[in-house]
């Protein structure tokens, strides 16, 4: 398709809606926030609010997650809707690029809302159950990836660049703080009843399904073409393998505590990586990619998103450490029964919230004006600081000081990342907007499952070495015979975690009421009260749990050096425009090297100020956003708007 032919149908889809003149109003940008806003916290608070819930979910549909079958039905409960948001986002951005975002993101918020409805109304019991959830699960993320992958694009459409990290870091506060609310939520609902946890998402779902059908519009560049499917498919398949085999490593596999010597997880995990290296191959040979791999010559691109990336892996496994060193430890120390932990986890886990609600609006408005690397940079060693805190905490800390740093810690990350998307938006040709949003949720969402597999496996190997013999001399100094002891000790040490990740008493529910009522009465209390089981945990949980920490600590630390170098501010000409008075768009240098800071003072820069490469050869021109046709357009230089340019693209 032409320059001119494009044009022409881009021209005809707007002029499907009059009020879209020179582009969208100063009311509707507003409009496009709320609501993709509340369509992200839906789909964010669902990624968490099983997490505490999950006990009662189980004893819902009758079945006892700690048995070793049922494993993995645990994990692919917890997991699932991840791993799905994970591998569609990106799929979907294209989508979003080729046939409009408003439609895909309202296609999102249909299907998230029919599944949520769907999940709430189970019926069935025990394994079959635990099956129909999983399968609801996985469902219900595919909404949730329609929705996470055209929501950034959307914003950035609707916003100019002097507004966009206010905008975008808006939604990515609201997404992010999202996870941790949705333990709350779980924690409160789980309870009262188990069905209402999905049942919660339904009136939002209908809300914001009619909201967006009737006020949400597409305001950016299409891009018809051909849908991908062998690049879809290949990178669907390489991604789960790889996703899927990182899930069971974690799980025991024969005698060993973890599964990573597990032959179907190395096949996996090496087969997922090869075929996802045939997805290269095949984007750089087909006419229209799903994924144009030209847009990583782009280093303000590439540096946001290896810095998300790394962000994601020190925080994600954060959550799940954090919450079973409270419900494990802590909170029975200081007088919360076991059956208690996972809400009040959840309450006293609020600062990190708080945190990124403080930082997240200022650091996205503050990156307008000055430039995300100063803050992105500074967000990631301030995070590292504060995992270094943590680290030196004692395990039976006093809450203030855990309070304090927990706030640092989401401050920090809320630093971090709204500077961050906005930057790594403006980036991005507006044609390539949805796909490369998609690919950076892709990156972040990815790196959190990773980061679960990373940190679950550091804590597993930290108890593995002295958990049993802990468990051992401890249980036969209270009476337990030597053979039940034994029996407990040398169960994996995943079951130990799960069992504080549930809320469950562990002592008791490792060893049963079979050996316990044969204890005399004084022994079996002591067991199974709120002291015995966190005394005698901390010693080999803190082992792990510095490993853990060790790791956050240098992930933050190459995330900064990453945001360092993006360079200074760079905003893709073929976008919008800056608006008189407001920050200059800066002119990235020959190759992907972007301007200095000082350079930002220079206001009012229009045409295409990106010397990047295009995206890809074979990249059709994109029209400009709004304005008649200039009479007899020559062709554009692939991937670039048209207007003057100081130089062309290499």
């Amino acid at each position: 398709m032409g320059w001119t032919t494009e044009r022409r149908t881009a021209g005809a889809e707007r002029a499907v809606r009059p009020d879209d003149d020179s582009g969208p109003g100063p009311r509707y940008k507003w409009i496009a926030l709320s609501n993709t806003t509340l369509g992200v916290l839906i789909a964010t608070i669902n990624i968490s609010i099983m997490l505490i819930a999950l006990p009662d979910i189980f004893r819902g549909i009758g079945v006892d997650p700690l048995r070793p079958g049922n494993t993995s039905l645990l994990l692919w409960l917890i997991m699932s809707y991840m791993v799905v948001t994970a591998v569609l986002v990106v799929s979907f951005g294209r989508l979003g690029d080729m046939f409009g975002r408003v439609r895909m993101y309202n296609l999102g918020f249909a299907v998230f809302t029919v599944f949520s409805v769907l999940l709430s109304v189970t019926w069935m019991h025990g394994t079959s159950g635990a099956l129909w959830l999983i399968g609801m699960r996985v469902l219900q993320g595919v909404g949730g990836a329609m929705l996470m992958a055209n929501s950034n694009a959307i914003l950035t459409d609707a916003f100019p660049a002097d507004q966009r990290g206010l905008a975008l870091g808006l939604n990515q506060v609201a997404g992010i703080a999202g996870s941790f609310i949705g333990l709350i939520l779980g924690g409160l609902l789980g309870p009262l009843n188990w069905h209402l946890v999905f049942l919660v998402s339904v009136p939002i779902g209908l809300f914001g399904t009619v909201w967006a059908y009737l006020k949400l519009r597409d305001t950016g560049v299409r891009t018809p073409a051909r849908l991908d499917w062998w690049g879809n498919l290949t990178f669907a398949i390489g991604l789960i393998a790889v996703l899927s085999g990182i899930t069971y490593g974690i799980q025991p596999y024969g005698g060993h505590t973890m599964g990573w010597g597990n032959p179907w997880v190395i096949a996996a995990i090496a087969g997922g990586v090869a075929v996802l290296g045939v997805f290269c191959l095949i984007e750089n040979r087909v006419a229209q990619p799903m994924f144009h791999l030209g847009l990583f010559r782009i280093r303000a691109f590439t540096a946001g998103n290896v810095a998300s990336l790394l962000a994601a892996l020190g925080r994600g496994g954060l959550m799940f450490i954090l919450i079973i060193w409270l419900q494990g430890i802590w909170l029975p120390r200081h007088g919360y029964g076991f059956e208690e932990t996972p809400l009040w986890a959840g309450i006293y886990m609020l600062p990190l919230t708080i945190g990124f609600l403080i930082a997240g609006p200022f650091s996205g408005w503050a990156s307008d004006r000055f430039g995300a690397r100063t803050f992105a940079t500074g967000g990631m060693l301030l995070a590292a600081a504060t995992f270094v805190a943590l680290e030196e905490l004692p395990v039976d800390f006093g809450y203030p000081v855990f309070a304090a740093i927990l706030l640092v810690n989401g401050i920090a990350m809320g630093l971090f990342s709204s500077p961050n998307r906005a930057a790594i938006m403006n980036s991005l040709p507006p044609d390539q907007r949805g796909v490369g949003a998609g690919i950076s949720t892709t990156f972040q969402n990815s790196a959190t499952v990773l980061s679960i597999g990373i940190f679950f496996s550091l804590m597993i190997a930290g108890l593995a070495g002295s958990l049993p013999g802990a468990l051992t001399h401890g249980l036969t100094a209270e009476g337990v015979p030597a053979g039940d002891a034994a029996r407990v000790a040398a169960l994996p040490p995943v079951g130990v975690l799960f069992a504080s990740l549930l809320g469950y008493n562990p002592v008791k529910t490792l060893l049963g009421p079979q050996v316990l009522d044969h204890l005399p009465a004084h022994h079996a209390a002591y067991l199974t009260g709120r002291g015995f089981f966190p005394a005698l945990i901390s010693p080999p949980f803190s082992q792990g749990l510095s490993a853990a920490f060790d790791f956050a600590i240098a992930a933050c630390l190459v995330a900064a050096v990453a945001s360092l170098l993006r360079g200074g501010r760079y905003v893709h000409g073929g976008g919008p425009k800056a608006g008189p008075g407001a920050p200059a768009v800066v002119a990235a240098a020959p190759g992907g090297d972007a301007g200095t800071e000082s350079a930002e003072s220079a206001e009012n820069v229009t045409g295409d100020t990106s010397h990047h490469p295009a995206p890809a050869s074979r990249q059709e021109a994109s029209p400009p956003e709004s304005g008649p046709p200039p009479p007899s357009p020559p062709p554009s230089p692939p991937g670039q708007g048209p207007g003057p340019s100081s130089e062309e693209p290499r």
